[in-house]
C-alpha cells in the first residue's frame, strides 16, 4: 500500500504547478494534503477512482487538510474532540477495517514563538487523541508536524535553535509523542542520513542551496513496524515549498 503526504502550501496554486500530473503518476493508493487553504466548493477535483475528504478552515484562505483514498474507509472524522482546536481544519481521521488513518496540519509556533503555549496544549491534546485510537487499532499518522526533531533533520541548527519548529519545547513534544509508542518511518529507513529535507523557506534560494528542514512525517504505531516496507521523501517535486512524503507499508 502506498502512502503520499504533500504540504501544497495552497491546492489552487499547486494544481497550477502540476499537482495532478503528479498525483496521476505516483498513483497512491492513499494521498494526503495539508494548508488546502480553501473553502468549500472553491475547488472541483476530478480524482477519478478516489473517495475525498477535506476539512475546512473557517478561516479563508488558511490551513485545511484533505484526503483521496481508493479503499473507502468504514468511517470519516473531523478534529480531535476539542472544541478549541476544531476551527482550522487540521485534522482527518479514516478509520479502516484494521487501522486508523489519521493526516494532521500542525500549528506553527509563529515568530519569536508568539504561538507556543496553544503549540504545546495542542502537541499534549493532539497525542493523547492518537493514544486513545492506538488503544482500539493501530494509527498510521501523516502530515507537516512543523518541527525539525534533531539537529539532523535541518540545515542550519545552532542558527534556529530557538526558532519556530526547532525549540527545545517543540523537539521535547515530538520525543515524548514517539515515546508514547510511536515510529518516526523515515528514521526508521534511514537513522543517519543528512541533507534530506522536506521544507525550504522561499528565501535566500533556500531550495536551489538545499538549505532546509525535515519537518513532514510519517509516523506509525509501534506494533506496525514490520509491515513497514519502504519510506521517501521526494525533493525533485516542484509545486510548493514542501515535498511530498511516501510511505509503503503491507
Amino acid at each position: 500500500m502506498k502512502l503520499i503526504s504533500w504540504n501544497v502550501n495552497g491546492i489552487r496554486a499547486c494544481v497550477q504547478k502540476g499537482f495532478l500530473d503528479y498525483f496521476k503518476e505516483v498513483d497512491a493508493d492513499i494521498f494526503c494534503i495539508q494548508e488546502s487553504k480553501v473553502q468549500e466548493n472553491q475547488i472541483d477535483l476530478h480524482l477519478e477512482g478516489y473517495h475525498q475528504y477535506w476539512n475546512y478552515a473557517e478561516k479563508k484562505g488558511y490551513s485545511g487538510t484533505a484526503i483521496f483514498t481508493k479503499i473507502e474507509p468504514i468511517s470519516c472524522s473531523y478534529g480531535i474532540n476539542k472544541d478549541e482546536h476544531n476551527n482550522e481544519g487540521r485534522v482527518i481521521t479514516l478509520e479502516f477495517e484494521n487501522y486508523y488513518f489519521v493526516t494532521v496540519y500542525t500549528p506553527n509556533s509563529k515568530e519569536k514563538l508568539a504561538r507556543l503555549d496553544y503549540r504545546m496544549q495542542w502537541e499534549d491534546d493532539f497525542r493523547g487523541y492518537l493514544k486513545t485510537l492506538d488503544s482500539i487499532k493501530p494509527v498510521i499518522v501523516c502530515g507537516d508536524l512543523n518541527v525539525a526533531h534533531k539537529e539532523i533533520d535541518l540545515k542550519n541548527p545552532k542558527s534556529n535553535r530557538k526558532n519556530a519548529g526547532f525549540s527545545d519545547e517543540e523537539r521535547n513534544k515530538f520525543t515524548e509523542f514517539l515515546n508514547s509508542g510511536f515510529i518516526d518511518t523515515y528514521r526508521y529507513f534511514y537513522p543517519d542520513k543528512e541533507g534530506v529535507y522536506s521544507w525550504w523557506s522561499y528565501r535566500f534560494n533556500a531550495r536551489s542551496n538545499n538549505a532546509g528542514w525535515r519537518i513532514d512525517y510519517f509516523c506509525v504505531s509501534d506494533r506496525l513496524k514490520d509491515r513497514l516496507v519502504s519510506a521517501d521523501i521526494h525533493s525533485e517535486v516542484m509545486g510548493s515549498d514542501h515535498c511530498p512524503i511516501e510511505l509503503v507499508i503491507e
